[in-house]
């Protein structure tokens, strides 16, 4: 990727709605060029998509809650396939021991967490612990860059 490249990409990770016209203007190329570094930025996969940040608690999930969790390891992928299909269920990592599960949830209230805890985690197979914390206060969001 060109120095331009990562430019581009710092603007469009600010403000994913801006035209290629904004961007060329402030950069002082032609807007044909930051379509063709975009497009091609995209094909190379260094963009894999374009998407929006919703408040969550606008839309009423207002518990965030980060799940680690011990599973035996014959059967993590299976875990980690059917928790993933959990509306709940914002983000999932199989972590680097391969017996564990990094969770992140969002859901409306107390109730609710405990209710996707008993139905998707307690009295599940390969489940040998559960450690659950929920989010006090939110300091840094991360808002686009790299996917992790």
């Amino acid at each position: 990727m060109t120095d331009l490249d990562q430019t581009i990409l710092r603007i469009l990770i600010d403000d994913g709605r801006r035209s290629f016209a904004d961007i060329a203007r402030e950069l002082g190329i032609s807007r044909v060029h930051v379509r063709d570094r975009v497009q091609k930025m995209i094909t190379d996969g260094v963009i894999e998509k374009f998407t929006l940040i919703v408040n969550p608690e606008k839309i009423g999930s207002s518990v965030s809650a980060f799940f680690d969790v011990e599973v035996d390891p014959q059967g993590i992928e299976a875990v980690a396939e059917d928790l993933a299909r959990q509306p709940e269920v914002r983000s999932l990592y199989i972590m680097s021991d391969m017996a564990s599960l990094h969770i992140h949830t969002l859901t409306e209230d107390s109730k609710a967490l405990e209710d996707f805890a008993h139905r998707n985690l307690f009295s599940r197979k390969h489940v040998v612990k559960v450690n659950c914390k929920t989010l006090l206060t939110r300091l840094k969001n991360r808002r686009g860059g790299p996917r992790i």
